[in-house]
């Protein structure tokens, strides 16, 4: 009876850390010794760096010494591109990646991330998670890999840095574009656009020699501190309210290797879930209150925004539903998620896609 009430009491302590982490519970590992995680991020620098990495500081702490974590920025162990191998192999124990680069190895990844005129606010996406089985899906998918999918990390929407004004889907036409590949590139090569796949960190350099004319990348505090603003004169936005057509929560998450997380005790594995929900929070909210900032900062440096209007959010949708459905059917587990939130775009919660354009599309179930 006492250990289940000081079970009980370690967890409710969690319960009401919330993001300020005001608890230090103390659990115990599997083999009750302290563990350290390797964890790496996609952030190269800026905002989101310093956030993860006080967030990574305070982790012992809220343990009482029994976890802790050593961060890494982009590219400090291995590149954005092999944080997977990294993770599976053991080089890393854990990972902050942007899990649109799952896609590589896991098809279905495509759908576990924004895509192109997919879910717009993160709520939805925490709804596709932990409402509608998203999480339970892209933990049996990655634990094929032999990985552990903890849960989604938000941030906010990507926007796009251009050398020249584009003020509709027709002024991609012939520009050489920096896009994440995938479906994202997809959908701009049919509007015209000439893309290539960067990393986070190669992004400025191609600006600035002129390999490139237009880069996406995140949200505005972190592309400022990247110096995007030395490099371009213009930020493209959707219509008010619609920040980023096509990325428009960018999601990142916590992924762990298998043989880590397995060393964890039930207790610890459930720490590690709530302060994942915790750090989401405290990331985005972070995140957005920085680029509050960042905005005065790109207009006193004399950057433009220019929105593309609802048109052209309707003529995209229009060219994005086939691509949909092209990556939707290259595998059951894709045509699964893909469902889950094709059917709640379609729901009276929020009707984000005319059934029409739709209907002469089937998915392979």
């Amino acid at each position: 009876m006492t250990n289940r009430l000081s079970r009980r009491r370690a967890l409710t302590g969690l319960a009401g850390m919330g993001a300020a982490g005001l608890a230090a519970p103390h659990i115990a590992t599997a083999q009750g010794q302290t563990t350290n995680w390797k964890i790496q991020t996609s952030w190269p620098g800026g905002a989101g760096l310093q956030i993860f990495r006080d967030w990574c500081a305070s982790i012992e702490e809220k343990t009482d010494g029994q976890l802790s974590f050593t961060p890494f920025g982009a590219n400090d162990v291995v590149g954005d591109f092999q944080l997977y191998d990294a993770v599976k192999n053991g080089v890393l124990d854990a990972v902050n990646p942007f899990t649109i680069y799952v896609q590589g190895i896991i098809p279905a990844g495509v759908f576990l991330s924004s895509f192109p005129l997919g879910l717009r606010n993160p709520h939805e996406y925490d709804t596709f998670y932990y409402g509608l089985g998203g999480l339970e899906i892209a933990r049996e998918l990655y634990a094929r890999q032999g990985m552990h999918y903890v849960g989604p990390v938000h941030h906010g929407p990507n926007i796009i840095h251009s050398k020249v004004p584009i003020r509709s889907i027709d002024d991609f036409r012939g520009r050489k574009m920096r896009l994440p590949g995938g479906m994202v590139a997809d959908v701009f090569n049919e509007l015209g656009a000439e893309t290539t796949v960067l990393p986070g960190s190669e992004i400025f350099p191609a600006l600035e020699r002129g390999t490139i004319d237009v880069a996406d990348y995140v949200g505005p505090a972190v592309n400022y501190a990247l110096g995007f603003s030395q490099v371009t004169d213009y930020i493209v936005m959707g219509p008010p309210g619609f920040m980023s057509v096509y990325q428009p929560v960018d999601m990142m998450d916590i992924t762990v290797g298998q043989q880590a997380w397995d060393a964890l005790s039930p207790e610890m594995k459930q720490f590690v879930e709530m302060e994942t929900h915790a750090y989401s929070d405290m990331h985005h909210a972070a995140i957005q209150a920085a680029d509050q900032e960042a905005w005065g900062k790109f207009e006193a440096d004399g950057t433009e925004i220019t929105r593309l209007s609802q048109d052209d959010v309707e003529l995209m949708t229009e060219v994005a539903v086939p691509i949909w459905f092209e990556y939707a059917n290259r595998d059951k587990d894709s045509a699964r998620v893909f469902k889950i939130i094709l059917d709640y775009m379609q729901s009276g919660s929020l009707g984000y896609v005319d059934p029409s354009l739709t209907e002469d599309y089937s998915l392979d179930l």
